[in-house]
């Protein structure tokens, strides 16, 4: 039952041969038996997710279906709002803090009868790329537990790959689902920007945020998104407009589709095992009937780069919140400003306290217009480059990140090495279309390897259309080989 798809456990429950109480049971003893290794958790809902899962069973057994994940067990980033449950960020500011309402997003999962099994572990405020930079400790990749699960959403990549939930959500700010996703050897899709209310996400950078799932399967990955997407008057940034259908043509294969292979996502910096599965899934879908074209973004050389000018600026105003005054940790202070100068020192870790420092430097007087300023007309070229590619192709592919799981504590000296982790999933956060990480293959090292494919906005049908395709060609079946101690 641990290893079940949405799909499957949905069936199963529909047809009366699984419980949600023993779904729920399942993940919570995968959970027990892990835990120690990998760190996913930051909080186990032992009681409410039991009582979640009771209260689904009656529902059944009365008729009643609210929804796909009426009794499914969902492992939830602990930067979403849940009620009566802590919700830190992976913060010392935040500890012990438990919310007095839910996120929408949340509250639509809920409103569907959802069991949280738990909150799960990310770098403090989404910030990172390895789920090392939680302030209660790294979490560690279910394939190899030397490695990191990736992050920010590692926590939640690795409830899913390692069947301690059967989705997980996350936030994706700069590739923060979809990269986890690919060390991790699961399925993660960040939609286009407003589609997911972001009311409830405890903000990072504003303009770049959106929420989306970790899943199993692609198909997985549509249910779930259907489960939250829609418009939220909550959110002053939701798309109003109509839902896209997100299946449409998604059983349809890729013949007929033109598909960019991004230059600039290739070459140095990317290991060759990784450049070979990618090459391996580009001729499958050749061979299914895509037409397959390199395309140049040259803007991408230089994404990387507005982003950690973008991202910083926007988190130094949005973490100005956190002054001791309201809620999480206060320390002492003669003065007020003593407070909290105390309480910010003491609560946000280095790497939060890097971000500030660099996005406050940026927006003062003297340097915005040098700096953030002209890293949004990077951005806006970075907007139009991509917009006039698809109108060359439907959708553009690449690797997910240009590595596999490094190892744990390699990159935590060397920041800028770290940043390079995110090259090749920060350009849609910039442009605020969607994509999607579909694992592969396994590197030499046995080593999930994730494939990258990017749409245009809206374009979330054609995008699990290639994103199914993908997944049938490759037949990608592999599993952490610790799961076996686990079960």
């Amino acid at each position: 039952m641990s290893d079940y798809t949405l799909s499957e456990a949905a069936t199963a429950l529909r047809d009366g041969s699984v419980s949600s109480r023993e779904l729920t049971d399942a993940a919570l003893d995968r959970a027990a038996k892990s835990e120690a290794e990998l760190h996913a958790f930051l909080t186990l809902a032992h009681d409410g997710a039991r009582s979640s899962a009771e209260a689904a069973d009656t529902a059944f057994a009365s008729g009643r279906d609210a929804g796909a994940f009426q009794g499914i067990p969902v492992a939830l980033k602990d930067n979403l709002v849940t009620q009566g449950i802590a919700t830190t960020a992976a913060s010392q500011i935040l500890a012990g803090w438990v919310p007095p309402y839910d996120g929408t997003a949340v509250a639509r999962l809920k409103d569907q009868g959802v069991v949280i099994v738990g909150k799960t572990n990310l770098d403090e405020f989404a910030m990172g790329s390895s789920t090392e930079n939680s302030a209660f400790g790294p979490s560690r990749n279910p394939w190899n537990t030397d490695r990191v699960p990736g992050g920010s959403s590692g926590g939640s990549a690795i409830a899913v790959a390692a069947g301690s939930a059967v989705v997980g959500f996350g936030s994706d700010t700069g590739g923060s689902i979809r990269q986890p996703a690919a060390l991790c050897g699961v399925v993660g899709m960040k939609p286009t920007y407003g589609l997911v209310s972001r009311y409830g996400l405890i903000a990072f950078a504003s303009s770049l945020d959106q929420i989306g799932p970790i899943t199993r399967t692609v198909e997985d990955s549509v249910t779930a998104l259907e489960a939250v997407a829609g418009h939220d008057p909550l959110d002053a940034t939701s798309y109003r407009g109509d839902r896209p259908g997100f299946r449409d043509g998604f059983e349809s294969g890729v013949r007929g589709l033109k598909i960019g292979v991004v230059r600039e996502l290739t070459g140095e910096g990317f290991e060759p095992d990784v450049e070979a599965a990618v090459r391996r899934t580009v001729d499958l879908l050749s061979d299914a009937g895509a037409e397959v074209v390199e395309v140049s973004i040259p803007s991408v050389d230089v994404s990387l780069s507005a982003y950690y000018l973008i991202a910083p600026a926007e988190c130094s105003a949005n973490l100005a919140r956190f002054d001791g005054v309201r809620y999480g940790l206060r320390r002492d202070g003669e003065t007020v400003e003593e407070m909290m100068t105390a309480t910010r020192a003491d609560g946000f870790g280095p790497e939060v306290t890097r971000r500030i420092l660099l996005g406050t430097y940026a927006l003062s007087a003297g340097y915005y217009d040098a700096f953030y300023g002209q890293a949004q007309k990077v951005r806006t070229v970075v907007i139009r480059e991509f917009e006039e590619a698809y109108r060359q192709v439907d959708v553009l592919v690449s690797a997910t990140a240009p590595t596999t799981a490094f190892e744990i504590g390699s990159k935590t000296q060397d920041p800028l090495s770290m940043y390079l982790s995110d090259i090749c999933t920060i350009p849609s956060n910039l442009t605020g279309h969607p994509a999607i990480s579909v694992p592969v293959g396994l590197d030499r090292h046995s080593l999930p390897v994730g494939f990258q494919i990017m749409a245009p906005a809206l374009g979330e049908a054609v995008l699990f259309r290639v994103a199914r395709a993908v997944e049938q060609a490759v037949a990608f079946e592999a599993r952490p080989p610790l799961l076996e101690e686990w079960s």
